[in-house]
Formats: C-alpha cells, structure tokens, sequence
C-alpha cells in the first residue's frame, strides 16, 4: 500500500543529506517508520529500531531487514536514542502524543527529527514540536516540511509532554459501550457507512463468520448481538492499534461465539473459509492517498473466502469503481440499501450449479466507497 515516491520520507532525511544534521553513531529510533531508499541510504539494521502498527508497512521493514516494535515493547525496553525520526500522522491528538513518546525516548543530547506533507498538517506539527521543545531548524522540499529540536538537555516543557503523552490513551466513547482512541478510523463515532450497515443487518447470519478491516470492533460486536446462530467470527484488521481495541470490545461482551483477531493486511489474502462476511472497507491509505484498488481487493478476497452460498455485507460509497469486481466475483449482487450517497451491497457467492445474477449497470459509476473516509 505504500505509494511509489513517498515525499514525506525522502524530506525527512534531507537534514541529514544536506549536512546540517549528523547521522549519529549510536542507536536510532523511527516512530511511525517507512520503508523506502531514504531510509536505507542512511541507517543500519543493527542500529536502527522502528515502530509501525500498520502491517503492510511493518511486513515492507521486516522484508528490507529492519527490526520492527510495537508501542509496549518499547516502553518495556530502557534504550534511549540518539536520534528519534518520526513520520506524526494526521490526527493532531495522535501526533501529539507522539512527539511527548519521541522526547522521552530519545537520549540526551538526542534529536527528534519529524516531516509531515504540507496538506497533512506539517505547519501544525511544526508549531507543537516547537511549543513542546522549542526547534534547531527545519528545511523544505517535496511539498513537506522537515523540522527538528536542538539537542534535547531537559530543557523542554515537561509538564506538557506529560499532558500530550495521554491525548491518544484509550477511553471510553458511545456511553462507555467501546473503548477507542484518537488515530483510529471514525475512532469517536460510529461510521455512517457502518451503522447504515448494521440496519439493514440480517439476524439469519450464522455459522463462521469475517469482519474484514474491523476498526475498534463495531460491526463484530453487532453480529454478535444480532445474529444468535454465529458460533465463530474472525476480525482482520491492518491498523494494530484498532486491532487491540477490538480485543477489548469483543472480550466485554462474553459472547458464545469463538473469536480470533487478526492482524493482517486482507488484501494479501486470508486461508479460512467462511459462511458470510461483513466489510466497510478502506479505500485510503494512512497517508490518505485516494486507492480504490484496495477495496476491489477486499471484494474479491471476500469471495475467494466465502463457501458456496456464502454472503457478503459491504457499505460502500459511489465514486469508487466496485461494480465489475463484484459481477465478475459473485453469483449474485444486489443493492440491499441507499442512504446519504452510500450503498449497501449483498453479493452471495454462487454455488457450482447456480446463474449468475447480475446487478443492473448504472449510468454513474457505482458500487462506489466502502465508508472508511
């Protein structure tokens, strides 16, 4: 999922492709890592620790070599750095909560370098990092902006970064029904694509059954509470944060069924078998790149899944190209619902006898987006 030339990653080591930063000899720390030809002109494998929760990106690292940690493994261990590299996201909270992890991890002496897109928040990032630590400088190139502290003596704002390092802690949202946590999809909310989903939900569903992209577990935990003849459902989810969170939700409830949590990217494909299968699927990458191929990928790894006579719910949005994907993968496809420019589709997998039955093509391209906006 990662684009072809990632500019916040090439920008992000110009302070030290330009001179005006030194790669460090002692150990090197990068939060929210990415692979890339960047990253591989200016550190070792043996120096360099990364932290990814997103697994294409954190299969791309282990893949080049990289030693890959996650968010407790971390805290657990007593290393400091000697430079903190950080891609912050999107989410200001998150990102927030970032910089406060970055300063405390990194040694002293150390610097936390940070880049963002310009069109992903890169002024505000600036301007928090300065707030928080005060900045050595900052460059500009490729449309992002790359700025850092002066070596760290404890001379930044301790009393905020203690605050900041608990913007992203989980909480409790929806009258205490879920846990979740700012950076995670429509992470305080219920999803309108998802919860038009869950009206139109059958109570029939059962068997073994998949969520695939299954956020902080709200589609799982209404399967569960609607469809009484499920013994078994399986959560794929990419984003280990929300993976977590999944864990925590679905655990509460005590439910009868079995469950398993998967941290996995779908559209690498899954083994198991299933009877039916619920998705509102991502059509954005965490940098927000526009990537309709990747719920026409959720779509047909659904139906490679799916038994004969299995079921597939999907929410999706019109603007993305879902119709011919879905006819060409299933027997059947229908348009269950419409609300607020989304789309309810039920396809169900044909058996080797049955007739393909077609949904009639529209003038506007259809089937559109799985609503992870």
């Amino acid at each position: 999922m990662a684009a072809q030339h990632d500019a916040p990653l090439e920008t992000l080591f110009l302070p030290f492709a330009s001179g005006v930063l030194s790669w460090p000899a002692g150990p090197v720390l990068f939060l929210r890592a990415r692979d890339g030809w960047p990253l591989r002109e200016h550190a070792q494998p043996t120096q360099l620790v990364c932290e990814q929760s997103f697994r294409p990106f954190a299969d791309a690292l282990e893949a080049s070599g990289w030693t890959v940690r996650d968010e407790q493994q971390l805290a657990a261990d007593s290393t400091r750095y000697a430079v903190v590299l950080v891609l912050p996201p999107r989410q200001r909270e998150e990102a927030k909560a970032l910089f406060a992890r970055a300063v405390a991890l990194a040694a002293p002496g150390g610097v936390v370098v940070a880049c963002q897109h310009n069109n992903e928040g890169a002024r505000s990032g600036e301007g928090d990092l300065q707030q928080l630590t005060g900045l050595g400088g900052k460059l500009t190139k490729n449309h992002c902006r790359a700025y850092w502290t002066a070596p760290l003596d404890g001379q930044h704002d301790a009393a905020l970064a203690k605050r900041w390092a608990t913007l992203d802690a989980p909480r409790a949202i929806l009258g205490g029904r879920f846990q979740s946590r700012p950076g995670i999809f429509a992470w305080d909310r219920i999803d309108p694509a998802s919860a038009l989903l869950v009206e139109q939900l059958p109570a029939d569903l059962a068997g073994r059954g998949a969520d695939l992209g299954a956020g902080f577990g709200y589609l799982s935990a209404e399967v569960l509470a609607r469809c009484p003849g499920v013994t078994g459902l399986d959560l794929y989810e990419a984003e280990g944060r929300a993976l977590a969170l999944a864990r925590t939700n679905l655990d509460a409830l005590g439910a009868p069924a079995a469950l398993a949590y998967h941290w996995q990217d779908v559209t690498a494909g899954i083994e198991a078998q299933y009877d039916f299968i619920v998705t509102n699927p991502p059509f954005h990458t965490p940098s927000r790149a526009d990537r309709p191929d990747i719920g026409q990928r959720f779509i047909a790894v659904a139906a490679q899944a799916l038994r004969p006579g299995g079921r597939m719910w999907l929410v999706a949005n019109r603007h993305l190209p879902y119709e011919q994907i879905l006819n060409e993968s299933f027997g059947q496809v229908r348009v269950a619902a419409e609300r607020d420019g989304f789309k309810l589709i039920q396809a169900t997998k044909a058996s080797k006898t049955a007739t393909p039955v077609r949904a009639p093509r529209e003038r506007e391209p259809s089937w559109g987006r799985g609503g992870r906006a």
